[in-house]
Order: structure tokens, then C-alpha cells, then sequence
């Protein structure tokens, strides 16, 4: 079958699924500016690239800043996403915090860092968030993070909790959304790797 026509039928999938979950959840709203946290994997690339589509035919207004936290792992590439972000005209802003230290020395050898990690690096979000003004931060977890989020849950924490679409945090001043929510990682995986997205790994830090 045509590459091409299987490209766009990948396409029409994703953008489909990302405005139907936009919609049922009401992320983004006329006026807003919507932060893309980019990590420089398959999936913020695929979540910055279908929303600046959706920006040009939405029947609402928001604007878009790409946001990137260099967290100090040793080698992380730090031209790799200015480089892209600049070819493609997008505002960006590169916040660099030392937490790979803090986590190194906080968490014994051996032991996941993912979950001090992922805090710390919430915590600066949301800070730089309020800086900008931006009243959606948008992260690039898919249905299957979701999915597997339930699952560990369950088994692991013996409650029914999952990771939501949209999350107002504890004091009302920012919104978490994952507009792709009901795209499926496999279709993530595809578009990117056709796209040709400059991948960073997401190995750095060793865990």
C-alpha cells in the first residue's frame, strides 16, 4: 500500500484522537498559551507537531511556547532541540536545573530515580509556567502510559487510580493536560520515525 497514503491516514488517526480528547475534556480554551513540555523523545515531538497543526484550524485561539528542562545528565545534547525548534520558528525557552545531581545523591545506587526525578522536574515546570503565563502545560503521555499507570496501581498500590487526561493542581494556578490520551504509542512511534524527529535517548541518567 502507498507509503504516503498510510502517512496520512496515521495522520488524520492522531490528529483525530488528540481534538476528541481536547473536546471531551476541555484543555485548551480561546486566549490560552499551552506549554509544551519537550523532552526530545517520540512522544513531545508528536504532541508539539499535532498541536501547532491544530493551531492553524482550531475555531479558537492559543498560542504555543515549547519548553525543554536540561536537567544536568551527562552527555544530554543541548543544541539538538534549539537547533530544531528555531528550524521550525516555534518560541522556546531551555530551563537548565541541576536535579540529576540532587537525585544521584539522594537516591542509593541501584534504585530507580524515576520517581524523585519526575518531581522535581514537575515542581520547576510549574514554576516556569506561572513565569510565562501559561495557563495549560501539556505533557506527551499517551494512552498506554495511562493505561500501564492503572495497572501499577492496582497491583502495586492496591487502588483504583489512574493518570488523568486533564489535572488542576493543589492550589487551582496550573492545568496539566495530555492531549494525547487516546493515541496509542505504536501510532506515536510510527509518526515520529517517519517524521524524522532528532530523538534524544532517554537514557542519560542511567536509570
Amino acid at each position: 500500500m502507498d507509503k504516503t497514503y498510510e502517512f496520512n491516514k496515521l495522520t488524520k488517526r492522531l490528529r483525530a484522537n488528540v481534538g476528541r480528547a481536547i473536546h471531551d475534556y476541555n484543555m485548551i480554551s480561546d486566549g490560552d498559551l499551552v506549554m509544551v513540555c519537550l523532552s526530545g523523545g517520540k512522544d513531545s515531538y508528536t504532541l508539539l507537531d499535532i498541536l501547532l497543526g491544530a493551531q492553524k484550524i482550531a475555531p479558537i485561539k492559543f498560542d504555543i511556547v515549547a519548553v525543554n528542562l536540561d536537567q544536568g545528565q551527562p552527555g544530554f545534547p543541548k543544541n539538538i532541540l534549539p537547533d530544531y525548534l528555531s528550524a521550525i520558528g516555534v518560541e522556546y525557552k531551555i530551563i537548565t536545573e541541576d536535579t540529576y545531581s540532587t537525585v544521584k545523591r539522594v537516591i542509593p545506587e541501584g534504585k530507580t530515580t524515576c520517581g524523585l526525578c519526575s518531581r522535581l522536574r514537575r515542581g520547576i515546570l510549574y514554576r516556569v509556567a506561572k513565569e510565562l503565563g501559561a495557563k495549560k502545560i501539556a505533557l506527551g503521555h499517551h494512552r498506554d502510559d495511562i493505561l500501564e499507570t492503572l495497572f501499577l496501581n492496582m497491583f502495586y498500590g492496591g487502588k483504583l487510580k489512574g493518570m488523568p487526561a486533564k489535572l488542576v493542581s493543589d492550589d487551582g494556578s496550573n492545568v496539566v493536560i495530555r492531549p494525547l490520551a487516546y493515541c496509542a504509542e505504536k501510532d506515536l512511534a510510527r509518526y515520529a520515525m517517519i517524521k524524522e524527529f532528532p530523538i534524544i535517548p532517554c537514557n542519560l541518567c542511567g536509570s
